[in-house]
């Protein structure tokens, strides 16, 4: 097959399931490069015979999960005529299942991920707490549900992440002395934001941590203890400008803390 080989996924959905098994079965295998092609939403019989050809070209295989049986059976026929391996991943599943449970399978695409009102809350919460995530754009601030302040090393960032699996839309804002803070964060709600403290020793021995991850001396200004005063010191004048409500996540996990700001939110 040559440096290179390569693998067809075809599915009536978007065709994660297939790529997951597809790459579960490549992980066993070490020679050479895989170049996975994703074909999702097959419907008809010429999408099928075009990945047939491409598969032949490129002397690949090919995966599928098509519930189908027509499809399923056309595209394991054609695969057979052109000599074209052919995994259907879901086929033999669905088949035993029936036998086993003595039922029809319901044969409709995509049941694993319906798109439901739900997930695109969630999968836009997500996208909304990267973009403004540490301050990058300040007009999130009107926009989000929460908005969270701190200095640097309080999981500012993967507490938006974790709020934002629970559909809402989190910014955050980092908190540094040399930096005034951006006036949308005087304009909005403080009901809206949390500040997130911390005890000075906690974040000592954090970013004396994280420093030595990086490979870097813990005698930088950035895990300096006087220098945490000076950060925290400012933190503190701006929460009490801001006149928000502070949750300490000196010893809590990301967790944690989410569940206190969620029953704050809540109450």
């Amino acid at each position: 097959m040559g440096d290179k080989s390569y693998v067809y996924v075809l599915s009536d959905s978007v065709g994660e399931t297939a790529e997951l098994v597809i790459k579960a079965g490549l992980s066993q295998f070490n020679n050479g490069e895989y170049k996975i092609q994703r074909v999702p939403y097959v419907e008809d019989e010429k999408t099928i015979d075009e990945t047939i050809q491409l598969a032949q070209e490129k002397e690949g295989v090919i995966g599928f999960t098509l519930v189908d049986p027509i499809l399923r059976k056309y595209l394991n026929t054609k695969a057979k005529e052109k000599n074209i391996e052919a995994i259907d991943i879901m086929g033999p599943m669905l088949d035993a299942m029936g036998r086993a449970f003595d039922n029809n399978p319901r044969l409709e695409p995509g049941l694993v991920h319906k798109l439901d009102e739900d997930y695109f809350k969630r999968v836009e919460a997500i996208e909304f707490a990267v973009k403004y995530d540490d301050g990058r754009d300040p007009r999130g601030i009107a926009r989000a549900d929460i908005i969270l302040i701190g200095v640097s090393r309080t999981s500012k960032t993967p507490l938006s992440q974790y709020l934002a699996h629970k559909r809402l839309k989190v910014a955050n804002v980092p908190i540094v002395p040399e930096v005034d803070p951006p006036e949308e964060l005087y304009e909005v709600n403080p009901d809206k934001c949390i500040g997130l403290r911390i005890s000075p020793e906690k974040l000592y021995d954090i970013r004396k941590e994280r420093l030595k991850a990086l490979g870097l001396g813990d005698q930088a200004t950035y895990a300096n203890m006087e220098r945490i005063h000076q950060e925290l010191d400012y933190f503190n004048k701006v929460v009490e400008k801001i006149g928000c409500r502070v949750v300490d996540v000196s010893n809590k996990a990301v967790e944690e803390t989410a569940n206190v700001i969620q029953h704050m939110f809540r109450r």
